[in-house]
């Protein structure tokens, strides 16, 4: 128990003393562009997007996308919105791991899912692109599927062949309603995910 404790301690210590662990990169994807704000493809913009205005931060256009940046707890939090459209977002999410000097744990991406049903939450520490063309191009970028990432549920509710108009379509009004409290707690997900680690996050909060 006493060397548990002891490697605890450490643990924790080595963490305070280098500020680059206590740094994270929080990705939100999606397209920029008017046309796109509003619709369930740009579910990771719009979540950061309301993390930053609730806190009082801004995003400054700077290389490869938007980025904002957030301090709540002795953690940095650097929300980015890549610019590079949804299929080549790789290449801002390595940009800013290397410029910032990001260890890959202290990702979080964040996606919409047609798999689960509306506002649903699913966070995994890694995985497949589960044909999501922006994770699919990070994992390409990265080569490799290890850091965490953040699935909102958007629903399938779409005909036969209408899958894109579906994903690029904006909100229905029930769904429009629903969505404040679901930001509301996306925004509680990715400062547990800086604050509590993945693992306590993903307990408190899969299947919400």
């Amino acid at each position: 128990m006493i060397k548990w404790i002891k490697k605890l301690f450490l643990s924790t210590k080595t963490e305070d003393n280098n500020p680059e662990m206590k740094k994270f990169l929080i990705v939100g994807l999606g397209n920029i562009g008017a046309e796109y704000v509003n619709t369930r493809h740009n579910i990771g913009f719009k979540i950061v997007d309301f993390l930053a205005r609730k806190e009082g931060v801004s995003f400054e256009t700077v290389k490869l996308g938007a980025l904002a940046e957030y301090k709540f707890k002795g953690r940095t939090f650097l929300l980015l919105k890549p610019n590079t459209y949804m299929n080549l977002s790789g290449k801002a999410v390595q940009y800013w791991m290397e410029k910032e000097k990001i260890a890959l744990e202290n990702i979080f991406v964040i996606t919409d899912d047609l798999n689960l049903s509306f506002g649903s939450i699913r966070i995994r520490p890694k995985g497949s692109d589960g044909g999501h063309n922006g994770l699919k191009n990070i994992n390409l970028v990265l080569n490799t599927q290890n850091y965490a990432r953040f699935r909102f549920g958007i629903s399938d509710e779409f005909k036969k062949g209408k899958q894109v108009d579906y994903v690029l379509g904006d909100w229905d009004d029930a769904e429009k309603v629903a969505l404040p409290e679901r930001l509301e707690m996306a925004s509680e997900i990715i400062k547990s995910f800086g604050t509590a680690g993945l693992e306590n996050t993903m307990t408190a909060f899969n299947g919400k």
